[in-house]
């Protein structure tokens, strides 16, 4: 597997102790872990609920091994907004069957902050769209999760983003630079949307990335590192996962 530390050594400051897959990594005066997932080395998967019927809740209540064809659990990660049922607030297609249908509604908050996204997997790429570039393409992905607002559009940062903002906060992000990989970031410590888009669009060169959730502690789950989990429990849950034919991580 590619590294992320392979990714951006030379560019940023990389903490070479870091494994694989996930790095930290430092631009401006912020610090993140991103975790990477090649699309042909990785399964990515979402969870929101067991075989009970009952959402998982936990990061680290998710199955290291789901199926035969799955390898380890490389990292785990909150996979966007829901209610206080625990239920996504937006779409959420898992295995291919559409458990929640696309928000399009106006409302408060951070995810009604048009525009807002999708990221998606299909047969053959992942990637990051806005809302109604997702709707024009009448895709039928494995799995899709809709967060909001988008960080970054084409290469735009989001327009209500501007740079003396003062909402400081940990955050949590997937972005797309191109249809075979996706970039998950958690902030290591408070940061503000525009500093956090701007990470994405130019620090990991990403042409799209979407917000994912918020908070004094955004959730991520990294096994190789005993990193992580969540106190409280939330909502949909992004796993990524070792092909089984791939050299695990050592």
């Amino acid at each position: 597997m590619l590294s992320v530390i392979a990714l951006l050594a030379g560019t940023f400051q990389v903490n070479a102790a870091e494994r694989v897959p996930c790095g930290s990594v430092t631009f401006e005066t912020n610090t993140y872990t991103v975790c990477e997932a090649n699309l042909q080395q990785t399964s990515i998967q979402l969870f929101w609920k067991g075989a009970d019927g009952r959402p998982y809740g936990y990061l680290r209540a998710l199955p290291q091994r789901p199926d035969e064809q799955s390898g380890p659990l490389l990292f785990a990660i909150n996979a966007g907004m829901f209610d206080e049922h625990l239920k996504p607030v937006g779409l959420y297609t898992e295995n291919g069957r559409e458990l929640v249908h696309l928000n399009t509604k106006p409302g408060p908050g951070n995810f009604h902050m048009r525009p807002n996204g999708v990221f998606f997997v299909t047969a053959n790429r992942g990637e990051v769209l806005d809302t109604k570039a997702f709707l024009q393409q009448h895709l039928h992905p494995e799995l899709a999760t809709q967060s909001g607002p988008m960080l970054v559009i084409n290469g735009h940062l989001h327009p209500r983003f501007i740079r003396s903002g003062n909402s400081r906060k940990r955050r949590s992000g997937v972005g797309s630079g191109d249809s075979q990989t996706a970039l998950f970031v958690i902030s290591d410590g408070e940061v503000t949307f525009h500093e956090f888009a701007l990470f994405f669009r130019d620090g990991l060169k990403c042409s799209n990335a979407l917000f994912l959730d918020g908070g004094s502690v955004p959730s991520v789950y990294i096994p190789s590192q005993n990193r992580g989990g969540n106190i409280l429990p939330i909502g949909p849950m992004l796993g990524v996962f070792a092909r089984a034919n791939q050299t695990a991580v050592p």
